[in-house]
């Protein structure tokens, strides 16, 4: 199966987080599943690391270089993304997660978080 890891879920699988539930833990570790990390993680840590933000401390090229080292595709960011975001339900504003939400839709990938919110958005979205 292809899945499009959320920002949260990348940081607690570096640094092995408690809180990686072992449902992901096991979709993280099948070989068989396509796993992909969005640009837009990326820019996330780097945007909330510079606003000093909690859970936000990591270095973003130390992410990014475990994720493509652990096999994970990067899925840049398309105005296609962009615009998909403007067909979303209010449900919250974060626009990090929105783009992600957008992406998942876009590409037809499902969606591995962690977060209530993001998993009552309608779309290929999977809640572990």
């Amino acid at each position: 199966m292809n899945f499009l890891i959320d920002t949260e879920l990348a940081i607690w699988a570096l640094f092995d987080d408690p809180r990686l539930s072992p449902d992901a833990r096991q979709i993280l570790d099948n070989s068989g599943n396509i796993l992909q990390f969005s640009v837009c993680t990326i820019w996330e840590i780097a945007i909330k690391r510079g606003l000093n933000r909690v859970g936000f401390q990591h270095d973003p090229r130390q992410i990014r270089r475990y994720l493509i080292r652990n096999g994970c595709r990067e899925l840049i960011i398309q105005s296609e993304h962009v615009v998909a975001v403007d067909s979303l339900p209010p449900i919250h504003k974060d626009p990090f997660d929105r783009l992600l939400i957008a992406q998942a839709i876009v590409e037809g990938i499902t969606l591995l978080t962690a977060d209530a919110t993001i998993a009552r958005y309608p779309g290929p979205i999977r809640k572990v």
